[in-house]
C-alpha cells in the first residue's frame, strides 16, 4: 500500500487538474459567446405599411429537396431591403441569383435543422448573409419565411 500511495495521489491530482481546466474552458466559452451575441442597440424607425411594401420583395413557391433526399420543402420568402432602389436592384436578380443561393443552402440543410422557430430564424440569417454578399447595391435588412411546408416523398 505504501508503494501505491504516490501513484494514487498523482492520478487524483491529474484528474482534478483536468476537471478544472475543462471547467475554465467552458466558462470562458460561455462568456465570450454571450458577449459576442449581444448586438449594439440601434434604434430603428418603425416603417409604415406603405413604406414597408415599397422596400419588401417576395419570392413564392421555392421547391427543393433537403440534404436528406426523402424530404422536400416548399417555402415562400419576404425580403425587406434597406431602401426602394435596393429593392428594384434585388428584384432584377432575385429569380436567378437569390433563388440559386436559397436552393443550394437548403440542399445542405438537414430536416431537423428546420424544426421550430429557432431553426427557421437560423436559416433566414444564413440566407441574409449569403445574399447580401452578392447584391449589387443596398442590403437585406430582414428575411421572413411566409410559408413553409416540409414533407417526406
Amino acid at each position: 500500500m505504501k508503494k501505491m500511495a504516490p501513484w494514487i495521489i498523482t492520478i487524483l491530482l491529474a484528474l482534478i487538474l483536468v476537471v478544472m481546466a475543462a471547467y475554465l474552458v467552458m466558462t470562458m466559452n460561455n462568456k465570450s459567446s454571450s458577449t459576442t451575441s449581444e448586438k449594439p442597440k440601434v434604434e430603428e424607425k418603425k416603417l409604415s405599411a406603405d413604406e414597408l411594401v415599397k422596400v419588401t420583395s417576395t419570392m413564392e413557391q421555392v421547391k427543393t429537396n433537403l440534404s436528406d433526399p426523402n424530404y422536400v420543402v416548399i417555402m415562400d420568402f419576404a425580403f425587406q431591403l434597406n431602401d426602394s432602389s435596393s429593392k428594384e436592384a434585388f428584384d432584377k436578380i432575385m429569380n436567378f441569383n437569390a433563388k440559386s443561393i436559397i436552393i443550394k443552402t437548403l440542399a445542405d440543410t438537414k430536416p431537423n435543422d428546420l424544426t421550430g422557430a429557432k431553426g427557421k430564424d437560423q436559416l433566414a440569417n444564413k440566407l441574409k448573409n449569403l445574399i447580401n454578399q452578392t447584391l449589387p447595391e443596398g442590403n437585406i435588412v430582414q428575411i421572413d419565411i411566409t410559408n413553409f411546408i416540409m414533407s417526406t416523398i
